[in-house]
């Protein structure tokens, strides 16, 4: 298919704005924190290319001659249109995928001992990311579906997925959005210790000089873009060019500011920056496998109230890890899951077990992963704000016990069927009738390009007002809501003083402390 030259529109576009009874059957897991033919993507790569759904030649549309007089003047017009030919099952989802120079992706997975210091990233980077089937030799996980992941990899899972979805394109003309396959989150793993800034920004300065060259580009300015890095934001949110300073400096780059980057942990504070769920180990192939474990998990006999599973942070005097900890030790009816997780004990694995997830902040989930977990929070997790823990040393026992049996069965209830929107399906195959995160974020993403695009033929914006220092408070209004105010959780995302919350201070030394975990649980 003959790939149409886009012609260029005006660079002010809208960004974001742009006794032990039945109690003890509550699993709450406590968080703290925040079949095409294939063909290769290049002759040296040994994994599918992407391969394209190619039906938009015939697509005929008919419109009345005003809407027709101010659609056309815009470059996206054929996109936009294809949802009109309803016998199109791909109308308004189509995604173009950057055809990038393997240094931005396959060559980073030739060279995967580079990609960590403690760990040989070689193992987790095979089976389409996956990492190496687990063994269920205690019959704890299912017979198939189960691997050895690393939270790290959703940079290679996702783009593998990619190559399986059903509505890809090389007409660029008709896409609903466009994909970046560049593995941002393998690429300043391999340089956050010992590296320079330059060094550390290399990559990311030429992926943006590539793309800013592409005809593509030039349709919105990059904001249909985007790109997935399996890591956290503040590693590629690098404030000053200091080489103390940590990570890289992608988005804050001009062009990356127009595109939507998916990162596993987002910031509050940003409009280019989406959350993404961490990769947990279940990937299944086809829908039976998370049936079969779904009932599994609402069969399963919860010995325990509440369990925590995390390190204590005595070097972090905001910490209330290690009064959680304590409060475990002491409870007959709690449990302490003595594992060491990463920064953000992130509640996916936890809730693909069918537990109940506890947070004590609301940037750990309800303002992180709007697009995977409902808004309504209470239908699905419990919420105990940190300062009851840290100031008024209020009892999680006491809290939890409070939940009547009946409500504990509608939580628990409620996060089984959410657990197909939080797992990475099997990149090889594809679920026939479930959305997978992949799934949910792809149309999450066609959906924001989509309104862009629609808000820009109106001359209008998205919101009123809008402020990006109050992203994470936009991303909680429902349809139809313009303008933000006041809101209950004001005081956790107030940023520190000095400003420099993006990169400096608190959440620098959360960056830090995740490769610190990382070592740690190498050792």
């Amino acid at each position: 298919m003959r790939r149409r030259s886009p012609t260029s529109v005006s660079s002010e576009l809208m960004e974001k704005g742009g006794g032990k009874n039945q109690h003890n059957r509550l699993c709450s897991a406590v968080n703290e924190s925040v079949k095409l033919d294939p063909a290769p993507i290049n002759p040296e790569s040994k994994t599918p290319g992407f391969v394209t759904y190619d039906r938009i030649e015939t697509t005929r549309l008919e419109t009345t001659s005003t809407s027709s007089q101010k659609i056309e003047k815009f470059p996206f017009t054929r996109a936009l249109r294809t949802v009109e030919n309803k016998s199109d099952p791909c109308g308004g989802r189509y995604i173009y995928v950057h055809d990038l120079p393997s240094r931005f992706n396959e060559d980073m997975l030739k060279e995967c001992r580079s990609l960590s210091l403690w760990t040989n990233m070689c193992k987790f980077t095979t089976d389409a990311g996956m990492g190496p089937p687990l063994e269920n030799v205690e019959g704890v996980f299912s017979n198939t579906g189960w691997y050895a992941t690393n939270q790290f990899a959703v940079d290679v899972i996702f783009s593998n997925r990619m190559k399986q979805y059903e509505c890809l394109t090389n007409d660029s003309s008709v896409a609903a959005a466009i994909f970046v396959p560049f593995y941002a989150g393998f690429d300043i793993a391999r340089y956050l210790w010992g590296h320079n800034v330059s060094r550390r920004d290399a990559a990311s300065l030429d992926l943006v000089e590539w793309l800013m060259k592409r005809p593509e580009w030039g349709i919105m300015q990059g904001r249909d873009h985007f790109l997935v890095a399996g890591r956290i934001t503040w590693d590629f949110r690098r404030l000053t060019d200091e080489e103390s300073d940590w990570g890289n400096k992608l988005l804050f780059l001009p062009a990356a500011k127009n595109m939507s980057m998916l990162v596993v942990e987002s910031s509050p504070w940003n409009a280019n920056d989406f959350g993404i769920p961490y990769p947990t180990y279940f990937h299944p192939a086809k829908d039976a496998d998370v049936f079969i474990w779904q009932d599994r998990m609402r069969k399963l006999e919860r010995k325990w109230l509440f369990s925590f599973a995390g390190a204590p942070r005595p070097d972090n005097p905001k910490s209330i890890r290690g009064q959680i900890i304590d409060q475990c030790k002491k409870s007959e009816m709690g449990k302490l899951l003595k594992v060491i997780l990463t920064r953000g004990d992130q509640p996916f694995d936890s809730m693909l077990a069918g537990c109940i997830p506890v947070f004590f902040h609301p940037g750990s989930a309800y303002t992180q992963y709007t697009w995977h977990l409902p808004k309504n929070y209470t239908t699905y997790s419990v919420f105990i704000p940190e300062d009851d823990i840290r100031k008024r040393n209020v009892s999680i026992e006491e809290r939890l016990s409070q939940i009547s049996p009946e409500q504990v069965k509608i939580l628990r209830e409620n996060v089984i069927n959410l657990i197909p929107s939080l797992i990475y399906a099997d990149p090889r195959s594809k679920l026939e009738t479930l959305k997978d995160a992949f799934d949910v974020a792809v149309q999450a993403i066609i959906d924001k390009v989509t309104r862009l695009r629609k808000n820009i033929i109106e001359g209008r914006t998205e919101y009123d007002n809008f402020v990006e220092e109050n992203s994470w408070k936009y991303a909680l209004l429902e349809e139809g809501q313009r303008e933000v105010g006041g809101h209950e959780w004001d005081p956790f995302f107030s940023k520190p003083k000095d400003g420099n919350a993006d990169s400096g201070g608190s959440s620098a030394e959360a960056a830090k402390n995740s490769w610190k975990n990382e070592r740690r649980g190498q050792s």
